[in-house]
């Protein structure tokens, strides 16, 4: 078969072809994988999220098959219609062995599916595994459903959350390293007034935002201002986080940046790409969201500008004289298994036996960083990546998506950074595990917020920015909370309190 024939159109009948060979493999004899000892390679079928153009070449997918005696069957799909195709293979009963669900929102919808015994649970068996049994505790249960453990999980930092800012025009105006959300505010004040790229024309701002409250600088400042992440917990009970007094001080605040002209004008409806480009065109000087992302907007800039010098921070401090970030559950991706495609339990762990050798440290190296002297070389014993983006993009980066685990869990080679600010990100992000806010609901449930939650939000979502662009008071946002408590908010309430509780128990 052509590789760039395996595609969407390939999920009705991919699971159905490897049942028959889903029994076999070959495994250590009387092994907690694999009982007894069998013939050939285990044949795999795995649905994973193509965050590439195409399916990768081939390579490195045939040697994760020498080194774990299996035949893999992989459906690669489009990252832009990945649910849609989930959703399509679940409910025709044609799901491969190994599901991805792409983000925690995915792995929420398919709970009920989960509870009516329609994937393995797998939590039991991954002591037996010397690989596996090294997951967090912590993230595995924000992966839980009532509890137990279906699903392995693709590692993420707890919060990649900062600020990304022109050092350079700092340097020139005499502004040091922001402290507090009031620092961030002078800069921004000072990067617009006062010609910080000395061009002599009246030409730039500070903030540049997106149409996004999570991704974009709202949740991120929020935290400053002490709001809690998605829900907070008073007297033992949860209440959503836009009822905080901080939330409503976090809209004062970006409504204050925005009557001065010191945010984009039209953040509301603009585009991740369009932000960034505001801030690689040298219009604006601060980008609030992942600090890992300086590295890429680095590299727009210095083309044009090799005097650029960008800068990150964290610690940054709101009205309470205190820092905190808000954080994700620990996980990206989540693999599930299907009993529709996984007949048996000792089909099962040949399954898992394949997921314990993917996360060793020589097969998690293989898939995140490719072949030594080819995709990356070793510098002080750390991974320097190719330069060469188009062999890393067209032979590398979609076998990322197969991981599990991740560098705190693996023993892995840490990547090494040629950008000075790009290293200061990496431990800033490490630094902000001291201080995160968590979700309270992650490992929670609600069928009303899995039902109504995404529409509910949009509520939320308009009537925050009306309010900072000051189409409505704070009696008028609160008369839109209370639209959405009526329209299903109040369920939803309810619910989660009671999943609380009972996870207390």
């Amino acid at each position: 078969m052509n590789r760039k024939q395996v595609s969407i159109a390939l999920a009705s009948t991919l699971a159905v072809s490897m049942l028959a060979g889903c029994a076999g493999g070959k495994q250590d004899s009387k092994n907690a994988a694999g009982g007894e000892a069998a013939k050939g390679p285990t044949k795999i079928s795995i649905m994973a999220n193509l965050h590439t153009p195409e399916v990768p070449a081939p390579e490195i997918e045939k040697l994760l098959e020498e080194k774990t005696n299996t035949e893999l069957d992989i459906q690669w799909v489009p990252d832009g219609s990945y649910d849609e195709k989930l959703n399509a293979s679940f409910a025709t009963g044609t799901l491969p062995q190994a599901v991805y669900m792409k983000n925690q929102t995915s792995l929420i919808m398919f709970r009920d599916a989960i509870r009516n015994n329609q994937f393995w649970e797998i939590g039991p068996l991954l002591k037996d595994y010397p690989n596996l049994k090294n997951l967090d505790p912590a993230v595995l249960n924000n992966t839980s459903v009532d509890g137990k453990i279906y699903a392995l999980y693709q590692e993420r930092p707890l919060s990649r959350q900062g600020v990304i800012y022109r050092k350079d025009w700092a340097d020139a105006l005499g502004i040091g390293t922001p402290k507090t959300t009031e620092d961030l505010y002078n800069m921004a004040k000072a990067f617009k007034e006062k010609d910080p790229d000395k061009n002599g024309k009246n030409d730039t701002i500070g903030f540049t935002d997106r149409n996004d409250l999570v991704y974009g600088a709202f949740k991120t400042v929020a935290s400053w201002f002490g709001t809690p992440n998605g829900w907070g917990v008073k007297d033992g009970t949860l209440y959503p986080e836009f009822e905080d007094p901080a939330y409503i001080e976090t809209m004062k605040y970006i409504q204050r940046l925005h009557k001065e002209g010191l945010i984009n004008q039209d953040f509301p409806v603009t585009s991740k790409n369009d932000q960034q480009n505001l801030f690689t065109t040298g219009k604006a000087g601060i980008y609030v969201g992942s600090m890992a992302d300086v590295v890429s907007l680095h590299q727009k800039m210095v083309t044009v500008n090799p005097n650029i010098n960008l800068d990150v921070a964290n610690d940054i401090k709101g009205p309470n004289g205190k820092f905190a970030v808000w954080s994700i559950p620990g996980y990206g991706s989540a693999v599930i298994f299907p009993k529709s495609s996984v007949k048996t339990e000792a089909e099962l762990k040949q399954v898992l036996t394949f997921y314990d050798k993917l996360m060793s440290p020589e097969l998690s190296n293989l898939i995140y960083y490719g072949l030594e002297n080819k995709h990356y070389t070793l510098k002080n014993g750390k991974a320097e990546v190719t330069s060469d983006t188009k062999l890393q993009e067209r032979e590398v980066k979609a076998y990322q998506a197969l991981q599990i685990g991740g560098i705190s869990t693996v023993k892995m080679l840490e990547p090494l950074f040629t950008l000075p600010a790009k290293e200061k990100a990496e431990q800033l992000i490490l630094e902000n595990n001291k201080s995160l806010i968590h979700d309270p609901t992650a490992p929670l449930d609600s069928k009303a917020f899995t039902e109504k939650g995404a529409r509910l939000q949009d509520i939320i979502k308009d009537a925050t920015y009306k309010f900072i662009l000051g189409n409505i008071d704070e009696a008028g946002f609160k008369k839109e909370v209370e639209k959405w408590k009526k329209e299903g908010g109040d369920q939803i309430i309810k619910e989660f309190n009671e999943s609380y509780k009972k996870a207390k128990k």
